[in-house]
């Protein structure tokens, strides 16, 4: 499996010749020209993680990409006219012979005061799972997992915690796009992980990485 982060929670994944892209939000940009797109994941309705003028842009580019998301998210492309398929909580699609399914159904309470939103993670390939802004637990062993490090509804602890509990082989650091010096973010996880059999992997943007 190959990937590269263009940015914050935007991933692009290559696995068996398909080529999906998670999450285009407005905290990056390489995917509104990235080309040959298979599939576009969508976790959840928030600017960061999904952005209506981003993904217009990636469609017209790649008007073959088949849109997998939520019900929530749903809503929003119906009024656009824009086609897609639901993959919400136990459910799962094969498209270009990847696996996907669908894990979770809330975001994680960022405060009391906020009304909680439909957040669907999803397991890619058997290999990787990408919660969105939710520590999910799929029940499933992860070879790889995308981490969220930084929100408001979270902390680094309970981000370490949550690779601790899921034990993948390798994580790497996700909804990281407003730390302007990754210190601490990017240090104490290897320290707790590694010895525990997790590796820690800190991805350069638009780099890409084989695992």
């Amino acid at each position: 499996m190959k990937i590269t982060k263009f940015g914050h929670c935007c991933l692009l994944i290559e696995e068996n010749g398909a080529r999906i892209l998670i999450d285009p939000g407005s905290y990056s940009t390489q995917q509104n020209t990235v080309k040959n797109i298979d599939i576009v994941i969508i976790t959840h309705n928030h600017q960061d993680h999904f952005q209506m003028d981003s993904l217009k842009a990636i469609l017209k580019n790649n008007p073959q990409a088949k849109i997998i998301t939520n019900k929530s998210i749903g809503a929003l492309l119906e009024r656009e006219g824009i086609v897609f398929n639901v993959v919400e909580n136990g459910q799962s699609i094969t498209e270009k012979g990847i696996l996907i399914e669908g894990f979770g159904d809330k975001h994680a309470l960022i405060h009391s005061s906020r009304p909680s939103i439909q957040n669907t993670g999803y397991f890619i390939a058997n290999k990787l799972f990408y919660p969105g802004d939710a520590f999910i637990n799929p029940q499933k062993q992860i070879d790889i997992l995308a981490l969220p490090v930084s929100a408001p509804w979270e902390t680094i602890a309970e981000s370490i915690d949550y690779a601790l509990e899921l034990k993948p082989k390798i994580c790497f650091p996700v909804h990281d796009g407003g730390i302007k010096a990754p210190g601490v973010f990017y240090r104490i996880p290897p320290e707790v992980l590694e010895p525990k059999g997790i590796k820690f992997v800190g991805l350069e943007i638009d780099k890409e990485y084989e695992f």
